[in-house]
């Protein structure tokens, strides 16, 4: 009877995904006569949506299309209004970020970047996880957050073999403390990237021959289970940066493109959130809790000791000088800067510079030369990344015009659009667009300010003290589902809850926008998680251990972020004009609610 049973689950696991296609459009098929029509149907789209998005039973860029098929067939808006969603000014701009980051990628711009911090920070354990964590948050506040750890770890990995040798040999020499937690460890094959760029920081004869080791097994033990926590440290640092880093910027990761999106389409009038302004609040909140996380991993993995402050002379001494001459002869081999480079290097940090300074909020930004209301973040990025597309990867020189023996091949521009289409992950802007048609949905059929109703209770919680929920919640959420598909679920009820308690909107959207970052748990909650639980050192309990005491820090720094500099930079202390007009036009459709006494808008 058990092997039956065993049989026809796993059966059903494998068609688990056509199962929840099938079923749920049945399951929640009441929602269409028991509800407000027009409600009840955009509530019926969403809740599908977010089911697929959480399945993964259609892959998420399919999901997110589901729009442009459901709402104008079930008369919740025409097609000209879903279609549009797809590609707004939104888009453009984190289009911009990739076309950007994937220039930078090919010139190996990224590479240098992270070789030149480690050879800075030093090579001590938690030095280096300083430096591994500075440059994973740094590189992914511009480039992907799963290309970073990807192009992170494999060095990572390199630096550790020359600090400690081999990882198997290493297992060996802790095995009787060890091993029942290495069978229960998951085996995955590794990373394809790992053994190439293994090659690329190898040292030469680091084959040699073994020296005899005067030390006791008892102290060869602790000192390899010493090293095994370290190297689980530097596995787990990488994606965790990753993911924090990402928050800094606008174009860093999707939720907060989401939320500048649906921003302007609920609150036309709210021009407080550009690239500028978010950087300014987001980074000294990136700096703050990735100083946090390091403490809390250093601690955790065996950095903080007193080797941190002094030098010794052992075998730990002569691990970290090797590892030293590794980093800094990787970095030789690369070589002077060269045109390319140089030229990206440039075009860089002017794309930065003019986005952060376009309209900054705290001083005059360079947009008012220009016809108020028309030049955009978007604009300002494809301006920059158009010029990757023709300007020259090597120097020009006049004298080739009068050279007759000079060769005549075509010059090489910094980016080919080949490379960028390769490169761009296509999907992702499809996701950012289904949610953004979803927000338009939930907004022009009602649903959003009808299920704000129903959360009134809710204003006799202090605001303070829901920013943290709010924060938490979604932390936990996804950790079980993408950060974005959660970002789109939720932002629309967040913002008509804050409408309905006369709350400062941007006080909820915020913490809940970056709270979906933070998902630190599980293998599963991030594309980093993954990558780094693949190289197969790390165990699930690992991450679980290390990724709640994350998620408490990220949250708790989040809500010290919002209720000092975050209410001093977007006056969050008062209900905005933006969003008064927005609260005197909501209607509750048949929702009887008793009346209650407006808040103090005063935060």
């Amino acid at each position: 009877m058990e092997m039956k049973i065993s049989v026809v689950s796993k059966k059903l696991w494998s068609v688990h995904k056509q199962l929840v296609l099938l079923l749920t459009p049945l399951l929640f098929l009441p929602l269409l006569f028991t509800l407000p029509e027009k409600e009840g149907k955009c509530l019926y789209v969403v809740v599908l949506m977010a089911m697929f998005w959480c399945t993964e039973a259609l892959p998420l860029a399919v999901t997110a299309m589901l729009p442009v098929c459901l709402f104008p067939t079930l008369g919740v808006l025409p097609s000209k209004k879903v279609c549009p969603q797809y590609f707004l000014e939104t888009n453009f701009l984190f289009l911009s970020g990739l076309v950007m980051a994937s220039s930078i990628e090919q010139w190996g711009l990224h590479r240098r970047i992270a070789l030149k911090v480690l050879s800075i920070v030093g090579v001590k354990p938690a030095w280096l996880i300083l430096g591994m964590m500075l440059t994973s948050s740094f590189l992914s506040m511009w480039l992907s957050n799963t290309a970073t750890t990807a192009m992170m770890l494999p060095i990572a990995n390199a630096i550790l073999e020359s600090l400690f040798g081999d990882l198997e040999t290493l297992k060996q020499k802790c095995k009787s403390t060890e091993a029942p937690e290495s069978q229960s460890t998951l085996k995955l094959h590794s990373l394809p990237s790992v053994p190439s760029e293994k090659q690329i920081l190898s040292t030469d004869g680091s084959d040699g021959t073994e020296q005899t080791d005067p030390r006791t097994a008892e102290e060869i033990q602790l000192e390899s289970e010493y090293q095994l926590k370290v190297w689980k440290g530097f596995l787990i640092c990488i994606p965790y940066a990753a993911s924090i880093g990402g928050t800094a910027t606008l174009t860093g990761t999707a939720p907060n493109l989401i939320m500048i999106g649906q921003l302007k389409s609920y609150f036309p009038d709210c021009d407080l959130i550009n690239f500028g302004s978010w950087f300014a609040f987001a980074f000294p909140l990136m700096l703050l809790f990735l100083f946090l996380g390091w403490i809390w991993i250093a601690f955790l993995y065996g950095g903080l000791n007193t080797r941190l402050c002094f030098n010794k002379h052992d075998r730990r001494s002569q691990a970290e000088a090797k590892a030293k001459a590794l980093i800094e002869e990787d970095y030789r081999k690369l070589g002077p800067i060269n045109f390319a480079e140089g030229s990206i290097s440039f075009f860089f940090i002017l794309f930065a510079v003019l986005l952060f300074t376009r309209d900054p909020k705290f001083v005059t930004g360079w947009s008012v030369l220009f016809k108020p209301g028309y030049v955009s973040d978007a604009v300002t990025g494809v301006i920059i990344v158009s010029i990757l597309f023709f300007f020259p990867s090597e120097k020009p020189s006049l004298s080739w015009w009068f050279d007759p023996q000079a060769s005549n091949t075509p010059y090489v521009p910094l980016l080919s659009w080949k490379k960028a289409q390769d490169s761009v992950p296509w999907n992702i802007i499809l996701l950012l667009g289904g949610g953004f048609a979803m927000a338009k949905g939930c907004e022009e059929s009602g649903l959003a300010s009808w299920i704000g109703g129903y959360l009134q209770p809710l204003a006799e919680v202090p605001p303070a003290a829901a920013v943290m929920l709010i924060t938490a919640f979604l932390a936990c959420f996804t950790e079980f589902a993408s950060n974005t598909a959660t970002i789109i679920i939720f932002l629309p009820v967040i913002a008509e809850l804050a409408i309905h308690i006369s709350v400062n909107p941007l006080y909820f959207m915020i913490p809940a926008t970056v709270g979906c970052s933070y998902a630190f748990m599980l293998p599963v909650s991030t594309p980093p998680n993954s990558i780094a639980f693949a190289s197969g050192h790390l165990m699930v309990k690992d991450m679980v251990k290390t990724g709640f005491v994350m998620n408490i820090l990220g949250v708790l720094s989040v809500a010290l972020a919002m209720n000092t500099w975050g209410i001093a930079m977007f006056d969050l202390s008062t209900y905005p004009e933006w969003a008064q007009a927005i609260n005197k036009s909501a209607v509750v459709p048949d929702v009887h609610l008793p009346s209650v006494q407006p808040l103090n808008t005063t935060i």
